[in-house]
């Protein structure tokens, strides 16, 4: 569902292609200490080539970007003179508080799971969800207002480990710089920082049954001051493509998704390129992108969840399922397993 557009603080981000609606779904930076945002000087970002054979244009942008690029480069000047990772955040800017998540999803053909750490100010929330394909077609997950029993974040890369009664998730992550932006978003801004096809690896117990793991995965660290309601689409997913190179995606509708300098992003073999603006169907059922790339997606399993906890309230739909069709650029899709997500926030 789209964000109400007559709400001062719903906005699009800078540029961003018309008719925008949602997707993601969350894993957790740290927590930052409660001091005051400082306001940078209005000065424009430069969107720096990032992608393959860039072309060396510069795009010229506001203070919140769009900006995108290598994750770990020099930094612009106005992007540099905001909180960004991995530097600690303020836990509010003016009225907003401080969202941040990790969320890692691991897909495969026996079995994809997803694990996030998320954290809404003070308010903290982490959740699981193991769909095993191969070996019991059954979906297990599990959602808490707390971090326990999942380890997970950007101060412990490369990790994720979760403890429950009946699920033991241990898994090494080979992550690398990934891609980072910045838009802007409500009046302020919002940083994302996107893996696409790193190696997950080691082991999940289901029931006292160890099952090893080495499949890819999609890697999602945000962090940012978005608008008091907010809304998107999204997708992530991994596979491979009818002439045989290993290719992942990130595709976005409804935050951090200008015309360019969005997230939205497509791994092939690991290099990564901006792809252009998605539309999802409202049924979840496909993303088309503008250059006539059209994915198709078959669900299979379904994690969703309603909260209403007054000041804050969420909305979320995310089937995993496979994949086939064409990726952006019209790459042919030999197989794809991944997730689809709808999601509305008031926060």
């Amino acid at each position: 569902m789209a964000s109400s557009t007559d709400d001062p603080h719903v906005v699009s981000s800078g540029n961003s292609a018309p008719a925008k609606a949602a997707a993601n779904d969350a894993g957790a930076a740290t927590g930052s200490p409660p001091s005051a945002a400082a306001t940078p000087a209005p000065s424009a970002a430069v969107v720096l080539p990032v992608d393959g054979a860039a072309t060396g244009d510069l795009a010229l942008s506001g203070p919140f970007g769009p900006y995108r690029a290598r994750y770990g480069g020099a930094r612009p000047a106005s992007i540099a003179a905001l909180a960004l990772p991995p530097a600690r955040m303020p836990l509010r800017r003016g009225t907003r508080p401080l969202k941040q998540w990790r969320y890692v999803g691991v897909y495969g053909d026996q079995l994809m799971l997803c694990v996030g750490a998320v954290r809404v100010g003070v308010a903290q929330q982490s959740f699981w969800a193991v769909w095993s394909r191969a070996w019991e077609a059954r979906l297990r997950e599990r959602t808490r207002l707390s971090h326990r029993g999942v380890v997970l974040g950007m101060d412990r890369p490369g990790r994720v480990q979760v403890r429950a009664d009946d699920v033991e998730i241990d898994l090494l992550l080979d992550e690398v710089d990934g891609v980072e932006t910045v838009c802007p978003h409500g009046g302020a801004y919002a940083w994302t920082r996107k893996q696409g096809g790193v190696r997950a690896h080691g082991e999940v117990v289901l029931d006292g049954v160890a099952h090893a793991l080495d499949a890819r995965a999609i890697v999602d660290d945000s962090a940012g001051y978005h608008a008091r309601r907010t809304a998107w689409r999204w997708s992530a997913g991994v596979g491979r493509t009818d002439d045989g190179r290993d290719a992942a995606w990130n595709l976005v509708e409804g935050i951090n998704d200008p015309l360019t300098g969005s997230e939205r992003t497509v791994w092939l073999d690991g290099e990564p390129r901006e792809t252009a603006p998605a539309r999802f169907a409202p049924d979840l059922s496909g993303v088309s992108t503008d250059d006539g790339a059209t994915l198709r997606f078959a669900a299979e399993a379904v994690r969703e969840r309603e909260e209403n906890m007054l000041l804050v309230r969420s909305s979320y739909r995310q089937p995993f399922g496979t994949f086939s069709g064409t990726l952006p650029g019209g790459i042919a899709l030999a197989e794809g397993f991944g997730v689809m997500e709808r999601h509305t926030a008031l926060w």
